[in-house]
C-alpha cells in the first residue's frame, strides 16, 4: 500500500470538536489509584519486565512512559528479547481501556483517542515494533510482520489485564487501523470491540483501479483541474526546479543514497501532490492552490508541492524513520498504483515506485502476496463487534475493509466530505450516534438509555483541547 510522505506537514485536526456539544462532565481533577491494594505505578512496575521511562502529571490522569521486554520472535521466545515503549494514560481501574496504536512511534506526550474519550476510559498506547528505540540490536527483519506485532499487543493485553480488569476497545487511524484489525485477526479474544479508522486494506496488490476511480471523481472538477496543472507543471519545469531541490538539499545536508537519485526524489515528490491534497486538505482548500498553474512563478509551484509533499520526503533523512513501514509495504501490506491521464507520458521518467526503492539495499525483502486476503477473508466473516470510519475525500478509502454475511455487530462508516482524519465526530447523526452507542455498549459503560436509545449517546469525558488534539496520521508514500 502506498503511503503519501507528508508527515512533516503542520496540518491537524480536533477530535470530538464536533461531537462534545452536550457532553457529559470533563473528567475529574485528579486521577485515583483505582486500587485497593496498591498505588497505580507500583503495580504496572510489579508487572514483569515492565520498567518505568518517566511519569508525567496531567489533571485527572496519571500518565506513564514505559519500557516493557518483547520476545524478538514469539515463536521462538528463548531466542533474544528487545525493549518495547509503551505508555499508560491512568484514570481508574473501574473504568474500561482503549488500546492505541498508530503503527509508528508511540507519542510521549499525554494524549486520549477519540474512543477514550468516549467511553471516559484509560488509554494503553504501544510503539510498533522496530521503530526506533523499539527495535532488536541486531535488527532481524524477518521478524517484523503482522502476526509478530499482534503478539506484541497480545503479551501488553495478557500483561495488563489483572491490572485493568474492564471491558477493552483497540483502536487505531491509517497503519493504526489497519494494526487494529490484524490483532482482532490473530486474537480475537483478547478486545470487546475495535474501532478502525481510515484503515486501507489493498487485498490484491496488482489490481489498484478503485484508485483511479477515486480520482477521476473526488472533490469537484475545478478542483481537480487545479490540482492536476500544478502537478503537471511541476514535470514540465523539472529542469530549474531540480536545481532548485538541489541548492535545498545541500543546505539542509539531505542525501539521496536509498532512492537513487534527485531525480527520482523529484519526481517522487511530485506525483504525491495530488495524492496528498486529498489525504490531509479539505475542499475548501482548493482555494490555496495556484489557479493558473501554467502562468505561476516557479517558486508559486514550488510552494505548493512543498507544502503539501514535502521535498525532504525522500531524501535519505526522510526515509530513515519510516523504513519499517516501507519494508512492510513491500513484504505484506502492499503498495497502490495509480495513474495519470492528464499528464504526457514523456514527463514521467519512474512511475510509482515501488517500496523497494525505499528501503535500503541491504535489507532482503519478499513480497507475500496471501497476508492481505487472508485477513480480508476474516474479516469478511468472522467481524464482530468492529467499527470502521472512512472518510468520503480520503484516497485511501478506495480500497477498504467490507463486511460479508458472516459479520455480527460490525460497521463501516464514511464521514462525508472529510479526509485521512476522519473520525466518530464526523458522520451523518445517525451513524454517529450509533457508532457512539456501539462504542459504549462495547466498553460495557451504556447507559439503560443509550440501550434503548442510541439517539441518546454522548461521549462521557468532555472535551479537552489538549488531550484530544492530534495529528492525521501520516505516512510514507509507497507504490508497488
Amino acid at each position: 500500500m502506498r503511503k503519501a510522505l507528508r508527515w512533516l506537514l503542520a496540518l491537524t485536526v480536533l477530535i470530538g470538536t464536533l461531537s462534545t456539544a452536550g457532553a457529559a462532565t470533563a473528567a475529574q481533577p485528579e486521577a485515583t489509584t483505582g486500587t485497593t491494594t496498591g498505588d497505580i505505578k507500583d503495580r504496572l512496575l510489579a508487572i514483569p519486565g515492565m520498567s518505568l521511562i518517566e511519569e508525567k502529571p496531567y489533571t485527572g490522569y496519571r500518565f506513564f512512559v514505559l519500557a516493557y521486554t518483547q520476545p524478538i520472535d514469539h515463536r521462538h521466545p528463548s531466542r533474544g528479547t528487545f525493549q518495547q515503549r509503551i505508555t499508560v494514560l491512568h484514570k481508574d481501574t473501574a473504568r474500561p481501556t482503549v488500546f492505541y496504536t498508530g503503527g509508528y512511534n508511540v507519542s510521549t506526550t499525554p494524549s486520549r483517542r477519540e474512543p477514550t474519550q468516549i467511553v471516559d476510559g484509560n488509554q494503553v498506547s504501544m510503539e510498533y515494533r522496530f521503530f526506533t528505540p523499539s527495535r532488536p540490536a541486531p535488527a532481524d527483519w524477518s521478524k517484523l510482520d503482522i502476526w509478530q506485532a499482534a503478539s506484541d499487543q497480545h503479551r501488553i493485553f495478557e500483561a495488563l489485564k489483572p491490572v485493568y480488569t474492564r471491558k477493552w476497545i483497540s483502536t487505531g487511524g491509517s497503519k493504526g487501523g489497519m494494526t487494529a484489525t490484524y490483532y482482532e485477526r490473530f486474537y480475537p479474544r483478547d478486545m470487546d470491540g475495535v474501532v478502525a479508522y481510515v484503515a486501507p486494506n489493498d487485498v490484491v496488490n496488482d489490481e489498484d483501479s478503485a484508485y483511479d476511480r477515486f480520482f477521476r471523481n473526488v472533490g469537484t472538477k475545478e478542483c481537480r483541474d487545479r490540482l492536476n496543472a500544478v502537478q503537471r507543471e511541476a514535470l514540465e519545469r523539472r529542469e530549474p526546479l531540480e536545481r532548485k531541490y538541489a541548492q535545498y538539499a545541500a543546505d539542509n545536508g539531505y542525501t539521496f543514497t536509498t532512492i537513487g537519485s534527485l531525480d527520482k526524489a523529484y519526481e517522487a515528490v511530485v506525483l504525491d501532490y495530488v495524492w496528498g491534497f486529498w489525504q490531509y486538505s479539505l475542499l475548501a482548500d482548493c482555494a490555496t492552490i495556484p489557479a493558473d498553474a501554467p502562468h505561476a512563478t516557479d517558486d508559486a509551484i514550488w510552494d505548493s508541492v512543498d507544502t503539501i509533499s514535502g521535498f525532504s520526503a525522500y531524501a535519505d533523512q526522510g526515509l530513515e524513520t519510516y523504513t519499517p513501514y516501507c519494508y512492510q509495504a513491500g513484504t505484506q501490506l502492499g503498495a497502490p498504483t495509480i495513474h495519470f491521464p492528464y499528464i504526457e507520458k514523456k514527463l514521467i521518467r519512474y512511475g510509482y515506485q515501488p517500496p523497494r526503492n525505499f528501503v535500503p539495499r541491504s535489507i532482503p525483502m519478499t513480497f507475500q502476496r496471501s497476508a492481505m486476503r487472508d485477513v480480508d477473508t476474516w474479516v469478511a466473516h468472522h467481524a464482530h463487534h468492529m467499527l470502521y470510519v472512512y472518510g468520503q475525500n480520503d484516497p485511501w478509502g478506495a480500497e477498504r475493509f467490507r463486511l460479508g454475511k458472516g459479520a455480527r455487530d460490525a460497521y463501516v462508516f464514511t464521514a462525508p466530505g472529510l479526509n485521512h482524519g476522519a473520525n466518530v465526530a464526523g458522520l451523518v447523526p445517525d451513524e454517529k450516534a450509533l457508532a457512539t452507542a456501539r462504542i459504549l455498549q462495547w466498553a460495557g459503560v451504556a447507559s439503560s438509555a443509550v440501550q434503548a436509545d442510541p439517539s441518546a449517546a454522548r461521549p462521557l469525558a468532555g472535551f479537552d483541547a489538549r488531550l484530544d488534539r492530534r495529528d492525521i496520521e501520516r505516512e510514507p508514500a509507497l507504490r508497488p
